[in-house]
Formats: C-alpha cells, structure tokens, sequence
C-alpha cells in the first residue's frame, strides 16, 4: 500500500476504534429509547420540536422502520438537547481487515483464473503453493491498491 494510503487506513482505524463496542439499537429506536427513559411523553417531545404530538410519534416510528432522514435526526437531537453521532463501522472491526479480505478476494479469484488454465494445460500446482500465490498477490494489491480493487 502507497505510504500516503496506509497512512489514511491507519488514521479511518483510530477514529473508528472508539465505536468497536457500540451498543445495539434499541428494538423500537433511540428515541424512543431516550423519550421513554427521560419520561417525556410525546407532547411534550413534540413541543420541543415545535410539532403536534401526533407527528412527533411518526418520527418515531420512521426512525424505527428506518425511513428517517438524517435531517429530521438531527432535528431530533437538538431537541433533545443531545448531538447527533454517526458513522460505518466496517464488519470486519477495520478497514485495514477490510482492505485485507477484499485483496484476498480479488487476488484469489486472479489466481485461481491462471491455475484453472495450467490445469487445462495439464500443468497444475500444488494447493499449498496456489495459497503461496494468493498470500503474495494480496499483499501486493494491498500494497498497490489498484482500481480494479472494488469491481
């Protein structure tokens, strides 16, 4: 990987490590969550949205369906006195993992293209030395982070 790009993947990595143990969603959303904990009822959610109660609890339930902008998020939030925080946390926990398991998708998916055609040639290699390949070509894609990484 080009210094300037390792550099930026080790930089994504320490800003994302604070999310490594985010709690889960709440099964009826944050606000919800929040409301309820804070014993506010939607009138008065409402009223500190400047809406009728009524819509208040539609925003609740978008948030909960997953239909809710990022706006009325932040809408919310400033109502509740609070901050909105988000973010992509990638699934493997960094994105130096994710980087590292893509390469080795594509690095493999190259290499086993050439082993397939030394088989046809009836020239193939063992499975210990087709890993060997694998191993080095990812690291080199990694290294290189050519364009055809994410096709």
């Amino acid at each position: 990987m080009k210094n300037t790009k390792k550099l930026q993947i080790e930089q994504l990595d320490r800003k994302i490590a604070v999310y490594d143990n985010l709690p889960e969603i709440p099964a009826k959303g944050w606000i919800h969550g929040i409301r309820t904990a804070l014993k506010m009822s939607f009138r008065q959610f409402g009223s500190r949205l400047g809406i009728a109660a009524q819509s208040a609890q539609e925003i609740e339930e978008r948030e909960k369906s997953g239909n809710i902008s990022l706006k009325s998020l932040r809408e919310v939030a400033t109502a509740l006195d609070m901050r909105l925080v988000y973010g992509f946390v990638p699934r493997e926990g960094s994105f130096e993992k994710m980087l590292e398991k893509q390469a080795l998708t594509v690095a493999r998916r190259i290499v086993m293209r050439t082993d397939n055609t030394m088989k046809l040639e009836d020239q193939s290699v063992s499975k210990q030395r087709v890993e060997k390949a694998v191993r080095e070509l990812a690291e080199e894609i990694k290294r290189e982070m050519p364009r055809y990484l994410w096709d």
